[in-house]
């Protein structure tokens, strides 16, 4: 891991530490047998996957890991109904713009919840991710740090750091995303500033401890999720 946080699991796309033991990045199948080893090394012992089912399978670029994936509990939370309407008529055609986390959390606070109740039944260091690595796993990011206290530049510097790393990845991406393309600076700079101050505002608003205690998370989960985002789990 850098100096800034991101971490240097061989395959892995947009991996960043957010706190403590608890980390983010795009879809794990990006991520090769030697760079599963390197996580495991680092103390990573259970994968939160927040895709829907539709999005889980193979590509024929991603590398074949072995059975490397066994030693790994892997946990199923996805954060939204796709099929929901109103869902589908604000994020067509899928979440990419914080400007709609707020719906996101109106909607299903049940899921988010359960992404809290999974980070706090981990054994071991936990990894976020979702497809980019950018927005759900953005948005559960942006609530980690509001927990853990951190400032408000911190959090914003968090999802900047996302969306250049996705992009970066939309440089040299084959075969092309379907939906996203590649931004040079000049494009992509006031979207960072935009989006970067949308997610303050969606995490500031929210109130994260009192969000997850009416929505089913008890306060032992979540002294359990505080205690994996101040120190890296002892194993």
């Amino acid at each position: 891991m850098n100096e800034s946080g991101q971490v240097g699991w061989d395959g892995a796309v947009n991996a960043w530490l957010v706190a403590g033991s608890v980390y983010r990045m795009g879809r794990r199948e990006w991520v090769t047998e030697a760079g599963w080893k390197k996580a495991y090394g680092d103390g990573i012992r259970t994968i939160i996957d927040l895709r829907n089912s539709a999005e889980r399978q193979p590509r024929p670029s991603d590398p074949d890991v072995g059975g490397a994936l066994a030693a790994f509990d892997v946990v199923h939370a996805p954060t939204e109904d796709p099929d929901n309407l109103e869902f589908k008529a604000l994020c067509d055609p899928y979440l990419n713009d914080p400007a709609h986390y707020a719906a996101n959390a109106r909607l299903f606070p049940d899921r988010l919840a359960a992404v809290f109740k999974a980070v706090a039944a981990s054994s071991g260091a936990v990894v976020i991710h979702c497809s980019a690595g950018r927005d759900r796993s953005g948005m559960i990011a942006a609530m980690l740090q509001d927990l853990a206290g951190a400032d408000d530049s911190e959090i914003v510097a968090s999802y900047q750091a996302a969306m250049r790393g996705i992009n970066e990845r939309h440089r040299t991406m084959w075969p092309p995303h379907p939906h996203e393309r590649y931004l040079d600076e000049e494009t992509l700079a006031p979207l960072l500033e935009i989006r970067g101050s949308r997610v303050l505002g969606f995490v500031r608003q929210l109130n994260t401890r009192e969000f997850l205690l009416q929505n089913g998370v008890t306060e032992p989960e979540l002294e359990s999720v505080l205690a994996a985002l101040g120190a890296r789990v002892a194993l």
